[in-house]
């Protein structure tokens, strides 16, 4: 049973995070997943390790966790065989719980995560031909209830923490097989044959624009992603994560500034009415305000183009007038841009439908013909409900003892 208190908090209130970095486990081992380097050092002084020895383990365990991705400490072969029973008696290399991992027909892959503390998420890879990109949630539910978003029709329970946040990465490099393999030799030397990088790896890139909103929990995304793109951690690219936000202008200049990597909004509506009606955060911080955010934000530039993610509505927000506005409001805020045009994925209960395909063709021609790139985003994952704004799983309807049978029948 989940024992962190719903926290009911509309959503045009900035939610309050919870000043925590770990996740308390029932067993009272201290999961390292999501801690830097000094942060590791620190627990190992107060578990009793004198200074010296605390810094040399924590840069052994920081390797093999976030550059191996070993989870058993057994395996961490260069640290003394009695010393990794003391490591395992008070730590643990956790990873997100598993509770359900769907697969769809055109190859997407899904899973129903759970916390230590008894809550639901999920996060999505979505295979291409030449990238493969996860999408990585950064709360339990969400507290900007847009209307058109599924996620959105939940409550916010809490933010993610920095290892639930970069364990759904490992996850799918462990699902994937995607960890270097090199020799361990020494942690000073060079290790060119098991260096990450992108070519010829199926995880390509990263996207925060799974369940929750990032910018309102800054912190733990922040800490999160610097292991993501730490050369001695992950060792991501920064031009290969995307942080995708619906408009949280007071922090955007703080995300370019302390995170830096690009930077996608969610527009979705150009006049003041729709917007305020569909992305409800429009009421606290409107369209001028939010793409004088955008001019300002810190690295943008026509090599790294600011995305705008436009979900396409029939009879709402698709018309020609709405194109033409939107190639306006661009070229006025001398933006380097770029226009993602989302068809509507629906979900039941939905208030709106998707606009049909000569609708999207059309506005996305007035906007190329603009001048500005605009490609319609193809639906993947449809199927198993893992399509942009389709993240509330129908798994959470299912009872303990349900998901039971259902793993016993798959294992059988």
């Amino acid at each position: 049973m989940a024992d962190t208190a719903l926290m009911s908090i509309p959503g045009q209130v900035d939610p309050v995070p919870v000043a925590r970095d770990i996740t308390p486990r029932a067993d009272g081992r201290i999961d390292l997943i999501g801690l830097p380097k000094e942060r590791i050092r620190e627990l190992f002084e107060q578990a009793g390790l004198d200074a010296k020895q605390a810094k040399l383990r924590s840069k052994q365990v920081y390797h093999w966790l976030y550059h191996r991705g070993v989870s058993d400490f057994a395996e961490m072969t260069d640290i003394a065989k009695t010393m990794r029973p003391w490591l395992a008696e008070r730590f643990v290399v956790g990873r997100p719980n598993v509770v359900e991992a769907q697969h769809s027909s055109d190859g997407t892959r899904k899973w129903l995560l759970q916390t230590d503390d008894g809550h639901d998420f999920e996060m999505v890879f979505i295979p291409d031909a030449d990238r493969g990109t996860l999408c990585v949630s950064s709360q339990v539910g969400c507290t900007l209830n847009c209307r058109f978003c599924h996620t959105g029709t939940m409550r916010l329970v809490r933010n993610l923490t920095p290892g639930e946040i970069v364990g759904q990465v490992m996850l799918a490099r462990d699902a994937l097989g995607e960890w270097p393999k090199g020799r361990m030799d020494g942690l000073d030397d060079a290790e060119d044959s098991s260096h990450y990088t992108a070519d010829g790896r199926l995880l390509t890139n990263i996207v925060m624009m799974g369940m929750g909103e990032p910018l309102y929990n800054f912190d733990n995304v922040r800490d999160a992603l610097r292991l993501v793109m730490d050369g001695d951690g992950l060792a991501l690219s920064k031009r290969r994560i995307t942080l995708s936000t619906s408009g949280v202008v007071p922090m955007m200049e703080k995300c370019g500034e302390e995170i830096g990597v690009n930077l996608a909004v969610s527009l979705h509506a150009v006049t003041k009415d729709i917007r305020d009606e569909i992305v409800p955060i429009n009421k606290k911080y409107g369209i001028e305000e939010l793409l004088e955010a955008c001019a300002a934000y810190p690295g943008a530039s026509n090599a790294r183009r600011i995305t705008f993610e436009y979900v396409m509505l029939k009879d709402k927000n698709d018309t020609d007038e709405h194109a033409h506005e939107l190639v306006r409001l661009i070229r006025e805020y001398d933006l380097p841009a770029k226009v993602n045009l989302i068809p509507f994925n629906p979900w039941p209960g939905a208030p709106y439908e998707c606009s049909t395909p000569e609708r999207i063709r059309a506005f996305s021609n007035i906007i190329f013909e603009g001048g500005i790139s605009a490609p319609v985003r193809t639906p993947r994952g449809r199927d198993i409900d893992a399509a942009c704004g389709q993240l509330k799983t129908a798994a959470q309807k299912k009872s303990r003892a349900e998901r039971d049978r259902e793993a016993a029948a798959a294992a059988e």
